[in-house]
């Protein structure tokens, strides 16, 4: 049986902690004069990842809001040549590892003619590749402020991809760059103190929200649990996320096979796409692949299973971890990120420090071992979700942009927000 592990911070005081950090900054006076912000980002809806979903839902919140935002991406394959009235379309080039997905050119005067033609107040960066590289050298030149995301530990990732020899050159690159903004958003506030002594400046917590009408236990499909060939008694074991080397996807396969032993019906489900699918499909040919899913479909898949297993250790945050407690699942994850913030381990969800396999794998069999413990984790894990509204949180967003623009408009002695 496992015993709950007492933590410093109790179940209320620790949601009211993550209140704090999201509500960072007050809204922006209504009554303003809107933002005219341009949002530069290498991936976009329809890609599905976990940075394109976020930063659309940024963008559909600052709209809402009244605030004029074009948003500049590469063109996705098979995309239609002609934008969307607020979107410029810029070219690409695919990424080997990842088919379908584009990284942007670094298309530097095409940047300048757009913002001196209409010149936005705010540029926001939300990716770091050679399209955000181009972004804040324009906007730069044209004195217009700059903020920026973190979002992805690229250097941790190289190792992953054979070429770890770059990961210094890599950090050096990704600390330059964020540092030439003036303010760098990141998720946690684990993840802000480890970047301020690594030398990043001007950095600035704003979590992540989740849409828990769309993310809740209700989902539940029955019909769906049939087509994975899981029974009403037996477990369901999910993945959601990218197929790919950097999600160390072989210790959620490892962590199955030991829940497999209690559970000779449990059943590995995996929801999402990319380049080690085709290899995790021949060394487990009886798990369930779904492919990639979305929206009521993808909730419905949460829902749906019992154990949710989140084995990276190179993200930012993990907003699957939200989508997970959100609908009910028995999350184990390592002790970092969204996990970390929003979770406690033994109350609505099972961490274990970061990087220890071997207390992974354990923490999978003594849920298998234990219905009473999953059952309770399960009830509990959508109240740690509750508090963390996408519109509180984008709220803060709002109010550090603006304070961005107005800032440099008086320096400049212009009317600002």
């Amino acid at each position: 049986m496992l015993t709950p592990i007492p933590i410093d911070l109790p179940p209320a005081g620790r949601l009211a902690h993550a209140r704090d950090i999201h509500a960072g900054a007050h809204a922006p006076d209504r009554a303003a004069e809107r933002l005219r912000l341009a949002v530069v980002t290498e991936t976009y809806p329809p890609e599905l990842n976990g940075v394109a979903l976020t930063v659309a839902h940024s963008v559909r919140y600052l709209r809402s809001q009244g605030h004029r935002v074009t948003v500049l991406r590469p063109r996705q394959a098979g995309e239609a040549k002609r934008a969307q009235a607020d979107e410029r379309l810029l070219p690409g080039i695919g990424l080997p590892l990842y088919p379908g997905m584009q990284f942007g050119l670094p298309v530097l005067l095409r940047l300048q003619r757009c913002w001196r033609e209409d010149r936005p107040q705010v540029v926001h960066i939300a990716t770091e590749g050679p399209l955000g590289w181009a972004a804040l050298h324009a906007a730069q030149r044209l004195g217009i402020p700059v903020t920026t995301d973190y979002r992805t530990q690229f250097h941790h990732y190289s190792v992953h991809y054979g070429v770890g020899l770059l990961a210094p050159v890599i950090e050096r690159y990704l600390r330059g760059f964020h540092n030439r903004a003036g303010t760098t958003f990141v998720s946690t506030e684990c993840l802000r103190a480890e970047l301020a002594a690594r030398g990043y400046r001007n950095l600035v917590t704003v979590g992540r929200g989740i849409d828990t009408d769309l993310f809740n236990p209700a989902r539940r499909d029955a019909a769906l649990r049939a087509s994975w060939r899981v029974g009403t008694h037996d477990l369901a074991v999910l993945y959601v996320g990218r197929l790919a080397p950097e999600k160390n996807l072989d210790l959620a396969a490892r962590a199955y096979e030991a829940v497999r032993r209690h559970h000779p019906h449990a059943r590995m489900v995996w929801v999402g796409d990319g380049p080690a699918r085709a290899r995790l499909q021949r060394t487990y040919p009886h798990h369930v692949f779904c492919g990639a899913v979305r929206d009521e479909r993808l909730a419905a898949h949460y829902a749906s299973a019992d154990l949710f297993v989140f084995p990276s250790l190179t993200e930012t945050f993990g907003n699957v971890t939200l989508e997970a407690l959100a609908s009910g699942l028995a999350v184990i994850a390592y002790d970092y990120g969204a996990a970390a913030q929003h979770a406690t381990d033994g109350h609505d969800a099972r961490l274990v420090p970061y990087g220890d396999e071997a207390s992974y794998i354990n923490a999978a069999v003594e849920l298998a071992a234990s219905p009473d413990l999953i059952a309770r984790l399960r009830a509990a894990a959508p109240h740690a979700a509750a508090s963390l509204a996408w519109p509180r949180v984008l709220a803060a967003f709002e109010a550090h942009l603006a304070a961005r623009a107005a800032r440099i408009g008086a320096r400049h002695g212009h009317a600002t927000p």
